[in-house]
């Protein structure tokens, strides 16, 4: 019996264009494969209205937060009034609707009556994932009017999670018996089950997230404990590209990509993956498709095992925000490394997974990134975590703190290809680098540079990367 898991992002639920599009797509793919389980985002823009609803209400600002779920309750309730549905379906899909925000301002007015308590945490993760159920509501009565057995899922019953609330870790046996007892049946009874990406749940049954970009995550959870085929992420691109289109507007996309090539990508700043799915996918062999949810006969990217023996191709060029801390310094590395990481855990709820040090007989560099997955203000509050820890400090070494940017170019075999790399740092020229890391990966290259410089040198590396094609 095949499975196909497919996710759909927020571009993908947020429109009566793209909802007929997924169910188009749902409808063809469940005449070719014996089972399918779809994972939903939230609306574009919802998860950051939520977090900044989360945040006034940590502030007590009552007005705040009611604006914005008003805002978000008439969005929502728009887009059900668009859709083709039967008055019973809509009926119900608007109370459901209107109980999940009811239940959320709750919530928020208990984080508003207590600033300062110590579960904080627990109620932003509870707030922040309401829009992923709302979206799978949608979706699933959708399904269900045009004949479909759709079934909205809250990951909250099924992704057991540890209590890092914001950025949580799934166990993975837990997580794998629940589906099995619970998810897998409705497989069997031809029901398509529509799971809230984005949260999970300790085993008390607290809800928590698992960072931003997350639904791919839960994806990736979902088809591995579901022994899936294969797993589709629909998005509104046309796969992996060459660099972000938004930032190199003549990027391309990439047809065939190996796990170790797009995990690099991901971490290193494509925000289109969550940087955590791809390990269990690449450790249970299942290929990942990525398509444009307006053009589902493109053929888009695909990412699996691939043979890169011999390979001599730049793949990709991206960049990411990150901190460094410079000193006149050279010596053990060992106490400013725990220093960030617990700067960053504290700020972010994620830890420092990848350092970059160059150190000469005079000075030293430490550079970390900040994860995409980890929003938009990390950097800055990470920064200001990291002063808060130096100023408490009794050292006669002054480290300074700096924004950099890492830019990393992926390509397989690049600790082999010398005339690439020296390529790639004539790409770079006029550019002042900062530190140097080679993948041990053997699939990239990164750079630190400052952020002034960000632009030009992906525009010079990518022009490079598109000639040597």
């Amino acid at each position: 019996m095949r499975t196909l898991t497919m996710k759909f992002g927020g571009a993908s639920v947020g429109t009566t264009t793209a909802l007929t599009q997924v169910l188009s797509i749902v409808l063809q793919e469940h005449e070719r494969w014996d089972h399918l389980l779809l994972v939903v985002s939230a609306l574009d823009g919802v998860t950051d209205a939520l977090i900044e609803a989360a945040q006034l209400a940590h502030l007590s600002n009552r007005r705040g937060y009611r604006r914005i779920v008003a805002t978000l309750r008439t969005r929502h309730l728009s887009l059900v009034e668009q859709l083709p549905l039967g008055t019973s379906e809509r009926n119900a899909l608007q109370a459901d609707i209107d109980r999940l925000l009811f239940d959320m301002l709750d919530v928020c007015q208990t984080m508003a009556d207590t600033p300062g308590g110590s579960s904080i945490p627990a109620m932003f993760d509870k707030i922040i994932g309401v829009g992923e159920r709302l979206a799978a509501r949608i979706v699933a009565a959708l399904l269900r009017q045009n004949n479909l057995r759709g079934v909205a899922i809250d990951a909250t019953d099924l992704i057991v999670t540890d209590k890092v609330f914001g950025n949580a870790s799934p166990d993975m046996a837990l997580t794998r018996q629940r589906i099995t007892q619970n998810l897998l049946p409705m497989l069997t009874r031809s029901i398509i089950p529509v799971v809230t990406g984005f949260i999970g749940a300790t085993p008390e049954g607290q809800p928590t997230t698992l960072g931003r970009g997350g639904s791919d995550y839960t994806a990736s959870i979902l088809a591995v404990s579901a022994n899936a085929d294969e797993v589709w992420m629909w998005a509104d691109v046309d796969g992996m590209m060459t660099a972000d289109p938004q930032e190199v507007p003549e990027a391309r996309t990439i047809p065939l990509l190996s796990y170790d090539e797009v995990a690099e990508l991901a971490y290193f700043g494509a925000r289109i993956l969550h940087a955590r799915m791809i390990g269990p996918l690449r450790e249970h062999h299942i290929p990942l498709w990525i398509k444009n949810v307006f053009k589902p006969r493109e053929t888009g990217t695909l990412i699996q095992d691939v043979n890169l023996d011999g390979a001599q191709t730049l793949k990709a060029v991206t960049s990411i925000s990150g901190l460094g801390l410079g000193a006149p310094y050279s010596g053990p590395l060992t106490h400013i490394s725990a220093m960030i990481d617990e700067a960053m855990f504290s700020a972010t709820g994620s830890h420092a997974d990848v350092m970059i040090s160059a150190q000469s007989s005079a000075r030293s560099l430490v550079s970390f990134i900040i994860p995409t997955s980890a929003g938009p203000e990390a950097v800055r509050a990470t920064r200001t975590a990291l002063e808060k820890r130096l100023q408490a400090e009794v050292s006669d070494t002054l480290w300074t703190i700096q924004f950099v940017t890492i830019v990393t170019t992926i390509g397989a075999n690049l600790d082999e290809l010398t005339g690439l790399i020296a390529g790639i740092f004539q790409a770079l020229g006029g550019i002042r680098i900062l530190g140097i890391a080679q993948g041990p990966s053997r699939c990239s290259l990164s750079v630190i540079i400052d952020p002034k410089d960000t632009e030009r040198a992906l525009f010079q590396i990518h022009d490079m990367l598109i000639n040597n094609d």
